[in-house]
């Protein structure tokens, strides 16, 4: 989930497959004459899997591996390694919104400019691919984004309720209880209790790919964990997921920081 929410022991999160421990230990290894830093773990797995996220690389190990069978492995994989690491670390730096004339930002996967202007009330209005925004003081940015976001969120929860309504009505279930999060790296998160905090900023993203997160969440309103009945029910809910989650993790570095 993302680092500025409050971890629930009764929580699943969207990326979470296969979960590392806050606690892992980290180590390090020289690849391609860079030191690269990543968590590690012993598990009962038979290969070596590693994983790129925006915590870094993490790699998993069978319990028995011996440590000279690993690190062949990260230097057999270093150049994809670093390749990854490179790409994450240029998408983890989104470009910033500051809240003027002209601007453009992804709604729903397509791009739209922001029209701002002196006016009362305060308003939001979508008319093609522009927004006009309308408040008393245009020059004041920070007044602007607050405006911007809010229509954001509220044009979120629209478009996300009845997604959640259809995907639970398909596992024979009532609408969940649907909250929206503030959450940069953390798509979607499903709490024991059977309430689903989605991010508010899947807005941004093509409508397909929301789907699938909803789809993900509502899965775990049946399956609380990862396993493969879990992994069966979101495929018969949203049969391309993996494609999906590959978008998401592309298309997440066009979304500005607002």
């Amino acid at each position: 989930m993302d680092r500025d929410a409050a971890k629930d022991p009764g929580q699943l999160a969207l990326f979470d497959e296969p979960p590392f421990a806050d606690a892992a230990p980290t180590r390090h290894a020289l690849l391609g004459g860079r030191a690269v830093e990543f968590r590690f773990e012993r598990r009962r797995r038979r290969t070596i899997g590693i994983r790129i996220s925006e915590h870094g690389l993490a790699v998993a190990a069978p319990l028995r591996a011996p440590w000279r069978e690993i690190e062949g492995f990260l230097h057999e994989k270093a150049r994809w390694i670093l390749e990854k690491l490179d790409q994450r670390a240029a998408a983890d730096k989104p470009r910033p919104l500051f809240g003027e004339n002209g601007e453009t930002l992804p709604l729903f996967g397509r791009e739209i400019a922001l029209v701002v202007a002196a006016g009362r009330p305060r308003s939001a209005r979508l008319a093609g691919t522009a927004l006009h925004l309308r408040l008393p003081e245009p020059h004041r940015r920070g007044a602007v984004r607050k405006l911007l976001v809010g229509w954001l969120k509220s044009q979120a929860l629209q478009a996300l309720a009845p997604r959640a309504a259809h995907y639970a009505a398909r596992v024979s279930l009532p609408p969940p209880l649907l909250a929206l999060s503030n959450a940069r790296t953390q798509w979607g998160v499903c709490m024991s209790s059977g309430r689903i905090r989605l991010s508010w900023r899947l807005v941004h993203l093509d409508p397909e790919l929301a789907d699938y997160v909803v789809a993900h969440e509502v899965a775990h309103l049946v399956e609380l964990n990862h396993s493969e009945r879990f992994w069966a029910l979101v495929e018969w809910l949203y049969p391309h997921w993996r494609e999906a989650r590959s978008r998401i993790e592309r298309d997440a570095a066009t979304i500005p920081q607002i």
